[in-house]
């Protein structure tokens, strides 16, 4: 269990509405943050009724970035309703943070949505992971550097979405992914990540060998896309309409 800055757990009581769940993300979800990594933290909170039935629905998404005890802060939470909405969509970012191991705060509703949110992945998910892919590699090919971070990212997001086109379980976490998939490479890349910087470069990198593996997996998680036994739609739109209303009437206070 990873140590909270007392600054974390400060600028979350600060938020306006309750939270269903908040939880990190980033390098720190995905096993590879350097010691100056910034702590991106993410959740979900409940507007009051008096907020969404007028004209305009206000603080549908709420942003706070903030450097506290020299700590680089990242807080962006959305209502509950715009949450839902993005679950029925092929988001994956959305489930990762949903399925985080690394909670801050939670509530026996977020523990339903999870279950509930199973139903809501599907086959399509592997677009998300295609596309985040090759915006990764872009950046790592295009800056003459060549920087780890965008690297350890495009196999991160790979591999997750193989993994998530098998067996239906978010698995952001890179070093627990690797146990499965078992990439020589991938330690020794996690390691100079660590001991370094968000901007640590590797000058002697491969990049020849890197792109044929950027391509290897690609096809790969296409492969298992067509394989899958995801649906191809969410059934969960009902049970998630009954959640929000539920939600919504037990948070309303006149």
């Amino acid at each position: 269990m990873m140590n909270i800055p007392p600054s974390i757990s400060t600028i979350i009581g600060q938020q306006p509405y309750p939270f269903l769940f908040t939880i990190i993300s980033g390098s720190h979800l995905y096993g590879f943050p350097s010691p100056d990594s910034d702590y991106d933290l993410r959740g979900v909170h409940i507007l009051p009724v008096q907020e969404v039935v007028g004209l305009e629905t206000r603080n549908e998404t709420i942003e706070v970035s903030e450097v506290r005890q020299s700590l680089e802060i990242d807080l962006v939470t959305h209502d509950i309703k715009k949450f839902f909405l993005m679950l029925l969509k092929k988001n994956g970012y959305v489930l990762e943070q949903l399925y985080s191991p690394l909670i801050l705060t939670t509530s026996p509703e977020h523990e339903e949505l999870k279950v509930i949110a199973q139903n809501c992945i599907t086959r399509h998910h592997s677009y998300h992971y295609l596309g985040f892919s090759a915006t990764q590699w872009k950046l790592f090919e295009k800056e003459h550097t060549h920087r780890i971070k965008p690297l350890l990212y495009v196999y991160r997001v790979l591999l997750t979405g193989i993994y998530l086109m098998q067996t239906g379980i978010i698995e952001a976490n890179l070093i627990k992914l690797n146990e499965v998939f078992n990439l020589p490479y991938i330690p020794d890349l996690i390691a100079q990540k660590l001991a370094g910087t968000e901007r640590s470069i590797w000058s002697d990198i491969n990049v020849d060998f890197h792109q044929r593996e950027y391509e290897r997996l690609r096809n790969k998680l296409q492969e298992a896309y067509q394989s899958s036994p995801l649906p191809e739609a969410p059934s969960a739109n009902m049970a998630l309409h009954n959640f929000l209303v539920r939600l919504r009437v037990s948070n309303y206070k006149l």
